[in-house]
């Protein structure tokens, strides 16, 4: 290892002298090569953290661009990057921050086909994304090249963190053996979140990371930390490793890498409705018109639906849809409503599953009925 320079030693010299850091420590942290999947709300704070303590090499991968909807918790961007691809925003930011470290950027799906690409050459993954098929894949990945997990998750305001060591176990799979179906899983979208609770969640995850490079510490391997921002309470619960995990107990070269959206029943691309399960924002206007007898149901949550919402619509959230079904008529003409027209799609689907066959999808949500039909409508 070449020594500290000695701008590296003034610009680190706070956790250089901790114990169990020191010059050697630091040089540890300079060699490391961290990869974070997802730079949005943990992303954000993850790789502010990574960058400031001086980890040499960091990678960033996302497909997305930043929008205004995403500064209210990811804080790593900027109004003026709103459009631009988040990896050149977040890289952008992290350069400014330290220009001694590296970074490495990868505008594309988190996919089976260009995770090990992607992932080889780190020393660890941290966990930035923020739905069931992409972290089963990173813990896939994991395992495959027998190097650390930082898991984290939020949602509303509480979250999560782990550590699954990529060697032997717990790992995710284990936590978790199954996703939960996807009618139930609310994204933050839906749901909601405290901007905060993403830092915080975020923050400890780079604390982990750390400790895993320095080799100091106890890290949050075989335990789940559960934060509460409402009652400010942590709490740790104790993961064993399932004797029959299909994952963890294969060894690594025999492990395959495989997109886990058919396993978590989330379609890559929404369900495939008919022709005759969708209707454009116009073509439903026209009927509206035309006095025709038509059930529309917007499958938000009840804060989006007082924000922005269609005159005459019926809030039914899609977490209680079965609900709903029990007293509805099966022969009824309903058009399903969300914001974008992808939750409605979903929603769509299981209704003509269960008997609804003239249920249809609003195409584009209200998006698309506030650029075609009522520029009124507020947009959030």
């Amino acid at each position: 290892m070449n020594r500290l320079s000695d701008e590296e030693v003034r610009r680190y010299i706070r956790q250089i002298i901790l114990p169990g850091i020191g010059p050697a420590g630091q040089e540890k942290l300079r060699d490391a090569a961290v990869l974070i999947v997802g730079v949005g709300g943990l992303g954000s704070p993850v790789s502010l953290y990574l960058a400031a303590a001086g980890i040499g090499r960091i990678g960033l991968v996302d497909h997305d661009s930043v929008s205004l909807s995403n500064l209210q918790r990811q804080v790593i961007h900027s109004t003026e990057e709103i459009g631009r691809p988040k990896v050149e925003s977040a890289a952008k930011r992290l350069s400014a921050l330290n220009p001694k470290i590296e970074i490495e950027t990868y505008a594309e799906p988190f996919t089976s086909s260009s995770a090990e690409r992607i992932g080889r050459g780190y020393d660890l993954i941290v966990d930035g994304t923020d739905n069931f098929p992409a972290r089963y894949l990173i813990n896939d990945l994991s395992l495959k090249l027998r190097i650390p997990f930082v898991y984290g998750a939020i949602f509303r305001m509480e979250g999560q963190v782990s550590v699954f060591p990529g060697e032997g176990g717990p790992c995710y799979r284990c936590l978790f053996p199954e996703p939960p179906p996807p009618e139930r899983v609310l994204t933050c979208e839906e749901a909601g979140v405290l901007g905060i609770v993403p830092g915080t969640i975020g923050t400890i995850q780079a604390t982990e990371a750390i400790k895993l490079i320095l080799g100091i510490g106890t890290p949050l391997a075989g335990r789940l930390l559960v934060y509460d921002a409402l009652t400010m309470r942590f709490e740790t619960i104790a993961i064993s490793q399932d004797p029959d995990c299909p994952a963890c107990t294969v060894p690594p070269e025999k492990i395959e890498l495989t997109d886990y959206h058919g396993f978590c029943g989330v379609p890559t691309e929404g369900p495939g409705l008919p022709e005759e399960a969708r209707i454009s924002p116009l073509e439903l206007k026209g009927l509206i018109d035309a006095g025709e007898r038509i059930r529309l149901i917007d499958v938000r949550q009840p804060s989006e639906w007082e924000i922005s919402h269609i005159e005459g619509t019926e809030l039914v959230p899609h977490d209680r849809l079965a609900e709903w079904m029990k007293d509805s008529d099966r022969g009824e003409r309903i058009v399903a409503i969300c914001k974008s027209g992808e939750r409605s799609a979903l929603v769509v689907s299981l209704l003509r599953e269960a008997g609804f066959e003239r249920a249809m999808n609003l195409e584009g949500g209200i998006d698309r009925w506030r650029d075609e039909v009522d520029p009124s409508l507020p947009d959030y």
